[in-house]
């Protein structure tokens, strides 16, 4: 059987998100997957990024980064999301992505896709759980299967104990849960369902 391809997309804008989706990208490489990590459009104005540092410098240290399009969706057999709340919502980079796969979604093409997903607020209660449900609702619409981490680890509950997906909160010092091993252990377990689909699909 082929290596399962893994697509990591995410939203970040000043590196929650995308320090997650690299600790991600270590564990899935580690189990075997082929792996893109990918960020959506961004679509703020250049004077709101301008406005704040750490943005402006999240933005140039990844310009290396590619965009995720519909094409990484075809090649991935599975995905991992991360993307920070936004009052208890996805952020609208991540909802203007996900709102242009309509036509590869009437195909077909999302069916059976297996996803995970990951979030951070600054609070504890700032809608984490929330933002992860609310890509969940999307993909059950897609017919993906869906690939929460649950409590088969230990290191969930080192990370704050989400069972959905691993969430952090970030504050002016940084992320504030032990989270890299929840991160990992919920990337490869992402990887290891989606070996099982695709045995299965061939």
């Amino acid at each position: 059987m082929t290596n399962v391809n893994l697509a990591i997309v995410y939203y970040s804008s000043t590196g929650t998100n995308y320090q997650l989706s690299k600790w991600a990208e270590e564990a899935a490489k580690a189990a075997g997957a082929e792996v893109k990590v990918l960020k959506v459009e961004e679509l703020a104005p250049p004077a709101a990024i301008e406005s704040n540092p750490a943005w402006k410098k999240h933005v140039e240290e990844t310009q290396h980064v590619p965009v995720a399009t519909q094409a990484d969706l075809e090649w991935a057999d599975a995905i991992i999301f991360s993307a920070p709340t936004r009052f208890g919502n996805i952020p609208s980079q991540m909802k203007q992505f996900l709102d242009t796969l309509g036509g590869f979604w009437a195909q077909g093409k999302t069916i059976n896709k297996v996803v995970s997903a990951m979030a951070s607020a600054g609070n504890v209660n700032g809608g984490q759980e929330q933002t992860i449900h609310t890509i969940y609702t999307s993909m059950m619409h897609w017919g993906a299967i869906i690939v929460a981490p649950g409590y088969t680890d230990e290191s969930i509950y080192k990370a704050g104990g989400n069972p959905y997906g691993t969430t952090v909160t970030v504050t002016e010092k940084g992320i504030v849960e032990d989270a890299e091993a929840a991160v990992k252990h919920q990337a490869k377990r992402t990887v290891q369902v989606a070996e099982w689909v695709k045995a299965g699909l061939q």
